[in-house]
């Protein structure tokens, strides 16, 4: 999979919406002083400081197992979606072919549910009766390749992408995969938590085979061969921290090599189901993994991976099927897994679909509706101050060596930005959309996109395209192509508003954009070059300093109590930790420069203009969470809690402590020669 460093969790879905732009009177608050719990000493729990009123007086809604500035964003944007998605579906009489016809027959085809409910499996009944005629390992793997056609990945994902050490060549790319629960440990882990979600899980996949008019002996036997595949699977994945490391997740082998690994897999077949020229050679992630699924496809039965195959296609498109499928999808991915008392709105799901199917179509309207052009110019002069001030800090750095030095402004200079929205947008003339089907209208929309990916093989890169929907609440750093990209979702309060004091905006949106920048100098994408390419251009001696100079990061975060005895991985969100603690770095000094001969700025609402750059930054990450979306995030997520994102990047920053008098005998100070110190 493509690597991309996101400002936070990939987001499904989300819209974008800046009429309250329009004019100073309708503008939304970026920061509201009200929501403050001044109570609380800011050594003592700076988070609590700045939200601790919030916090209080915030419900987590039932469908939502958090809720935070990124949800409320996406919620609010939700609305406008709603409205966008009604009045294309009520435009019957679009022309066929157009985007206003695509999107709103999708949209039709997903709420009518008597519709849905009529249908059943239908829609992927011919892909069920095909797993059910599979009589040979031959059989057997040429489904496994026309699944993958349709974005359900038994086994392993196959990608068309950048080659990490070529990056002006497209290649091939296989990775690990194949799980139902979302992380290996899950599967292995002796912890009471792992235990419950095994259990859990065992449940679910009797449950859906039961749907499909299995009885419950046969039903519970069918889960015990879909738990006994995923269980060797899991073993033979790397886990989440060993695949932070680029060197070792890039693997070239030729079609010789591969089939030397894994020799009971067909890899030549494999390459022509999927309708691609046969690659000469091509990129895997983790060779053993590979071994372990040749040694797997010698040693079950077949029955066992008919059993596997059905269960990954209904896994895949149980939103889209009748009710009883979603609900049951919804009692364990939702409730267990993530502490969710009922499923999102039905109007919402399919508005997340169609985000998905048809993205920047969506896109594409939205920007021309509510994007306003002083937005984009306001934040290219932002980003353009960003660089500036991270040039000058890499110039006065005394621990990197002067050739480094160079290279890094090299690779700053070189670093792309893109805005709002693409200047090229998706075509998609060849998806065929109807209101007859919903799922139906999935499956084409997955083999669309998967075509679309595949394609790219044999061209050149196109520097154009973007990874993320302008209508996101998220940004991106990708290292292969090293550029930081921002969609028209995020610039919005409380990250981004034109009416906000600079303060408020270098805090936010500032912070953010710093944030992706660093990500080109984190521990993992320091490894790619100003081109892209995954090589080491830095000395040895600077490598090792600074990986010593990460290390108080890594001791801080795993100090972290996030839930009970839950503690925080230093090493697993080290990349992240990073880019928040350079991207405060960076945004300070850089709106400390922006105001070089000028006034200092007056307090407002009682808050220095220092005060204020903190405050945004404390108020973006404000969040309630469930326990067990909470206790699911320590375990996968990259990224750490919205808390320990502001207590702890903050308690690295010495002006942080200048600007609200933070006292050594403070729980949450840190002595000067234990505090990071890289940037």
């Amino acid at each position: 999979m493509k690597q991309l460093f996101y400002l936070m969790t990939a987001v499904a879905f989300a819209a974008i919406a800046f009429s309250s732009c329009e004019s100073k009177k309708g503008e939304k608050t970026a920061f509201d002083p009200k929501q403050m719990d001044l109570s609380v000493k800011p050594g003592v729990d700076f988070y609590e400081y700045v939200n601790g009123t919030w916090m209080k007086n915030t419900v987590i809604p039932d469908d939502k197992s958090r809720y935070g500035s990124f949800d409320i964003l996406q919620e609010e944007n939700n609305k406008i979606l709603k409205s966008i998605f009604e009045k294309a579906a009520s435009k019957t009489d679009a022309p066929k072919g157009s985007s206003w016809q695509k999107v709103g027959d999708f949209y039709a085809s997903g709420m009518d549910t008597t519709a849905i409910e009529q249908l059943g499996v239908n829609p992927i009944q011919d892909n069920l009766n095909s797993i059910a005629a599979i009589a040979n390992t031959s059989e057997l793997q040429k489904e496994i390749a026309l699944l993958h056609t349709i974005r359900v990945s038994p086994l392993f994902f196959v990608y068309a992408g950048q080659d990490d050490k070529q990056s002006d060549q497209i290649i091939v790319n296989l990775y690990q995969g194949g799980l139902g629960l979302p992380d290996r440990d899950y599967y292995l882990s002796p912890d009471p938590r792992s235990i419950t979600i095994r259990e859990g899980y065992q449940n679910h996949l009797a449950q859906v085979f039961k749907l499909l008019n299995q009885d419950e002996a046969q039903a519970a036997l069918s889960a015990d061969a879909v738990m006994q595949i995923e269980s060797r699977l899991a073993k033979a994945s790397m886990t989440r921290l060993e695949r932070r490391d680029p060197n070792k997740t890039y693997n070239k082998v030729s079609l010789q090599e591969m089939q030397s690994i894994a020799p009971a897999f067909d890899w030549n077949a494999y390459f022509t189901n999927i309708s691609i020229d046969v690659p000469s050679d091509f990129v895997i992630d983790n060779p053993a993994f590979f071994a372990e699924v040749s040694k797997m496809l010698t040693e079950l039965p077949i029955d066992s991976w008919k059993t596997y195959l059905t269960w990954n296609l209904v896994n895949r498109f149980s939103p889209y099927l009748s009710a009883s499928f979603v609900e049951q999808q919804f009692s364990f991915y939702g409730k267990v897994l993530s502490g969710s008392q009922t499923n999102k709105p039905r109007w919402e799901r399919v508005a997340g679909s169609a985000n998905m199917a048809l993205g920047e179509a969506i896109g594409q309207v939205y920007v021309e509706e509510n994007f306003p052009p002083q937005a984009k110019e306001k934040m290219v002069t932002l980003v353009a101050n960003l660089k500036d001030a991270y040039r000058e800090r890499i110039q006065n750095l005394i621990w990197m060596s002067e050739v480094t030095k160079q290279k890094a402004i090299d690779k700053l200079n070189a670093m792309n930005v893109k805005v709002g929205y693409p200047d090229k947008w998706t075509d998609y003339t060849n998806l065929e959309i109807d209101r007859d089907s919903y799922a139906a209208n999935i499956k084409r929309s997955l083999a669309f996109s998967f075509r679309k990916n595949m394609d790219k093989l044999g061209k050149p890169v196109d520097r154009d395209e973007w990874f993320m929907n302008p209508q996101t609440v998220n940004a991106y750093y990708s290292p292969s192509m090293n550029e930081i990209v921002f969609p028209a979702g995020i610039l919005q309060p409380p990250f981004f508003s034109l009416y906000a004091d600079d303060a408020i905006n270098y805090g936010g949106i500032g912070v953010v954009i710093g944030h992706e920048m660093t990500h080109g100098f984190d521990d993992q994408g320091r490894l790619y070059s100003k081109e892209g390419n995954l090589e080491e251009w830095w000395t040895p001696e600077d490598a090792e300093k600074f990986k010593a100079l990460t290390q108080p990061l890594i001791d801080q975060y795993n100090a972290f109590i996030a839930i009970d005895s839950m503690h925080l991985d230093g090493n697993l969100t080290l990349g992240e930790n990073i880019a928040d603690y350079g991207g405060l770095t960076i945004a300070y000094h850089a709106f400390r420069k922006s105001l070089e001969g000028n006034n200092e700025p007056s307090p407002i609402d009682g808050f220095t203009a220092n005060q204020r750059f903190f405050l945004s930054y404390g108020n973006i990450w404000r969040q309630v969470i469930r326990d067990e979306e909470l206790m699911r995030r320590v375990k996968e997520d990259v990224h750490s809690p919205g808390r320990f994102r502001v207590n702890g990047a903050l308690f690295n920053i010495p002006e942080f402590y200048q600007a609200f008098t933070i006292e050594p005998t403070e729980p949450l100070y840190i002595a000067p020669e234990k505090r990071a110190t890289i940037w």
